[in-house]
């Protein structure tokens, strides 16, 4: 049964970094329920060839090249959107990059490269979305978080770092523009199976071991459990979600989990006070 509560069917969406992992399964969810699907990345071929792919038999997914850490070209994006289809209904800011290294060793150029596109573009891009939205009445951000952003893992210091910006920009236009119709949340992937971590998860089988110790459910996430949160935060079903931060992490952030198992025994009596 289709529900209209849940329905974005005819939405405008804009997916950045739709060209792999958790981006292009957000970008096949709307598009499979026959949103209008924009996706975005540097490589124009690479692009291309995942809107042909994406696109399935509606033809409703449009590659567009385009470099979120540079504001110009950012703007040039959302102009030529809104003259194509009149209006962007719903951003998904999903373009990250990362690398593992010990803090002592990041470079300046290392720094300045994760930073401006989770953060800088991330800012940028919504801010030029917003705009639009905010002239319309309408509309939602959806920032692509991370587990990192409550609990910072070890040697991704400037990812998390980025992360944490992201979570607190979230709240800050949320703040500003609830009162214009547009509503700004995010959403925190666990620990999930791509094409990026793929090697790390299956080479090592401990650290494996560690990370399903470490989610309640018991397994990695796929990219495709990001779809539901993605387009219920898209729907009219969230009208009243703005601000928040969402985890799809299987329950990793929900507390610490010890290395032991402590089996059930008898408490031992305590004596009373003298």
């Amino acid at each position: 049964m289709s529900d209209p509560l849940f329905s974005v069917k005819d939405q405008v969406v804009l997916v950045s970094g739709g060209s792999r992992g958790i981006g292009r399964a957000i970008a096949q969810g709307f598009a499979d329920r026959e949103a209008q699907v924009v996706v975005t990345g540097r490589v124009r071929e690479t692009i291309t060839q995942t809107a042909a792919e994406l696109a399935g038999n509606y033809g409703n997914v449009h590659p567009k090249v385009c470099d979120v850490a540079e504001p110009d070209a950012v703007g040039a994006l959302v102009d030529e959107m809104v003259a194509e289809f009149g209006r962007i209904d719903t951003l998904v800011n999903c373009a990250g990059v990362n690398k593992r290294m010990p803090v002592e060793n990041c470079d300046a150029a290392t720094y300045d490269f994760i930073m401006n596109v989770n953060i800088r573009g991330a800012f940028f891009l919504a801010q030029a979305v917003g705009r639009q939205m905010i002239g319309r009445g309408k509309g939602s951000i959806i920032n692509i978080d991370s587990i990192n952003s409550q609990r910072p893992l070890k040697r991704v210091a400037p990812y998390a770092m980025s992360k944490a910006a992201m979570k607190q920009m979230t709240r800050c236009l949320a703040m500003e523009w609830g009162p214009h119709g547009v509503r700004v949340n995010s959403l925190g992937p666990g620990f999930t199976l791509t094409a990026l971590t793929r090697p790390l998860w299956e080479s090592d089988p401990e650290l494996a071991a560690w990370r399903d110790a470490n989610t309640p459910l018991r397994r990695i996430g796929h990219p495709e459990d990001m779809v539901g949160t993605a387009v219920f935060l898209a729907s009219e079903a969230s009208a009243f979600i703005t601000g928040q931060a969402i985890y799809v992490d299987g329950g990793t952030t929900c507390g610490l989990f010890w290395p032991i198992e402590i089996q059930h025994r008898p408490l031992k009596r305590i004596p009373p006070l003298e």
